[in-house]
């Protein structure tokens, strides 16, 4: 993963913290909204995250078939981006 590992790293470890606290809202019954915020806010660090190592791909993998010239290459990456694009939508 070309990544900045230690910020990706981060944001999931909070996003797991945050999920862990959702949990005990469950649990103990918290308000419906409470527990809405909190579960927005974890999807937003997955976000983030997805964010980064997205922006990786695209700034090492990608780029890298598109200096060497490999149109097959590129193609494949191209089409292994929309299908994630494509889950998200």
């Amino acid at each position: 993963m070309m990544a900045d590992k230690q910020k990706v790293s981060r944001l999931v470890k909070t996003a797991r913290g945050q999920l862990d606290g959702i949990l005990k809202m469950i649990e103990d019954d918290r308000y419906c909204l409470d527990i809405s915020t909190q579960l927005l806010a974890a999807a937003s660090l997955i976000k983030k995250a997805q964010g980064e190592v997205m922006r990786a791909h695209l700034s090492h993998c990608v780029q890298d078939t598109l200096l060497a010239g490999d149109k097959e290459a590129t193609k494949d990456k191209i089409d292994e981006i929309l299908k994630i694009l494509e889950k998200n939508m």
